[in-house]
């Protein structure tokens, strides 16, 4: 949830869609997801959607009691907005912020709102973002009573200095840690998130980080590179000189690696930045965003998409409770997308996955130019697919840029 949404177009006070939209309402499948904005500490690369308790105060309509009322109402939305087209819930993300701040039973009841009013498909995937230091045994176990059968921890480094420089607070062991403990409970699918290119980080520090991670035996590693936002504390000590600017040869030495340790511990990437044991520990609700499913963001500055429209929530905790205390939809604004812009967003998202995207897809011209591209050593074509190859992962961005019209 990066904390500057575009501009777009003003959004219907009772969240209605336009008849377009809601005819497609039950041709995709359903997610949620669910942004709890509440942190112990601001991370000094961190953009999201965010806040301490410093930085809320004791303001009407910024507690956890009020969120959770605040949420409730909102999936009640949702119910009257979808209607009955609506098809049971394949996934819900719990993400944040930091989600398990809040009580195991807050968690709960929200994840029994949404199978309330919508349904559950069955093996629906319920996944919970945590900080390590921010939930034990005890906790874990009444997150698996509560229905959710996937949990991601963000390690980002097993490296102090590392850890320091992101202002993280657990220590380098922590995670593996939670790890072991997730597994205990009985959670089957466990992940870690982890950030590569910090500032100071050598490659030596990110083999480190990624040989615990190994050790820890995660089902699903996310590795994302670090991108410096402007407006955080990261930014503002990289311009004062006091933290080198990340480098893109040193990143992409970086990902090479990453790539050889996962792959030679028997995780594969199934999309440019995640890599999972097998297909069944993919993250599902990732997926869905990447192959244009439909999902309701529930809570402060969530995005939703259906049917080719996107909006977004007001961003601040008290403005998100005083809408919809007063009955009307949180949302800030939308856009409506065309048939051009959703050809467009499939491109850019298809082709970060494994399986890539279909040739038909693509315009004419943008056909014209495989061969180029293919020559280049940066997409293969398979089975009329078109597939980024690992040098095509590291310039995705460029692969991209050359191939739409």
């Amino acid at each position: 949830m990066p904390s500057t949404p575009p501009e777009g177009t003003p959004a219907p006070a009772d969240g209605s869609l336009p008849a377009k939209a809601g005819a497609e309402v039950g041709s995709r499948p359903l997610g949620f997801y669910l942004h709890v904005p509440y942190c112990t500490t601001r991370c000094g690369y961190c953009d999201f959607n965010t806040y301490t308790s410093a930085e809320l105060g004791s303001a009407p309509g910024t507690g956890q009691d009020s969120y959770l009322a605040s949420v409730l109402a909102e999936i009640d939305l949702a119910g009257r907005v979808l209607g009955d087209a609506a098809p049971p819930v394949s996934t819900i993300f719990v993400g944040g912020g930091t989600p398990t701040l809040l009580p195991p039973e807050s968690l709960a009841t929200m994840i029994t709102a949404i199978r309330d009013r919508f349904g559950l498909l069955p093996g629906a995937e319920v996944t919970t973002e945590s900080n390590p230091e921010s939930i034990g045994p005890a906790g874990l176990d009444r997150l698996l009573e509560a229905g959710f059968t996937r949990i991601s921890f963000g390690m980002q480094s097993a490296v102090e200095h590392v850890l320091a420089t992101l202002d993280r607070v657990h220590s380098p062991g922590r995670a593996a840690q939670a790890v072991a403990e997730a597994r205990a409970a009985g959670f089957g699918s466990i992940s870690l998130d982890l950030i590569f290119g910090t500032p100071g980080e050598s490659l030596a520090d990110w083999r480190t980080s990624l040989e615990a991670a190994l050790v820890a035996e995660p089902d699903h590693v996310s590795a994302y590179a670090l991108i410096v936002e402007q407006g955080t504390r990261l930014a503002t000590r990289i311009r004062r000189g006091e933290l080198p600017m990340t480098d893109d040869d040193d990143l992409a030495d970086k990902y090479l690696l990453t790539e050889e340790l996962l792959v030679g511990a028997g995780l594969s990437a199934y999309e440019i930045s995640n890599w999972a044991r097998s297909p069944e520990h993919r993250c599902r609700h990732n997926v869905a965003y990447w192959t244009g499913d439909h999902w309701w963001g529930i809570g402060p500055g969530a995005h939703s998409h259906v049917g080719g429209v996107r909006w977004w929530n007001v961003r601040h905790p008290a403005a998100y409770a005083d809408r919809l205390a007063a009955g009307a939809s949180p949302a800030q604004a939308r856009e409506l997308l065309d048939d051009h812009d959703r050809r467009v967003e499939r491109v850019l998202l298809e082709l970060r996955l494994a399986e890539g995207l279909a040739v038909e897809l693509l315009t004419d011209t943008e056909r014209a130019r495989l061969p180029d591209l293919v020559k280049r050593e940066l997409i293969l074509i398979d089975d009329d697919r078109l597939v980024l190859t690992l040098r095509g992962r590291l310039l995705a961005d460029g692969v991209i840029r050359d191939l739409l019209d």
